[in-house]
């Protein structure tokens, strides 16, 4: 990533998901910044062979964790 190149951005986590991601910057003396990019840098080749909305063809994306929480609950 370009050196100076800061842009702001608000990202919504569940509780429970930041909590993690707190403790594990603290852990590592780290801002939460810093471990939200790391953890991008490892996934993105993973994330990126997920099915886009508009792929017809293909396995569907994985489930949303709440979805499937909602739906144990009917």
């Amino acid at each position: 990533m370009a050196g100076t190149d800061k842009r702001k951005q608000s990202l919504y986590f569940p509780e429970d998901m930041l909590r993690e991601i707190q403790e594990e910057a603290t852990r590592q003396d780290r801002s939460l910044s810093w471990v939200v990019q790391q953890a991008w840098r490892i996934a993105r080749t993973e994330i990126m062979r997920f099915p886009s909305v508009n792929d017809v063809i293909g396995e569907p994306a994985l489930p949303d964790r709440k979805e499937e929480e909602q739906q144990g609950r009917s």
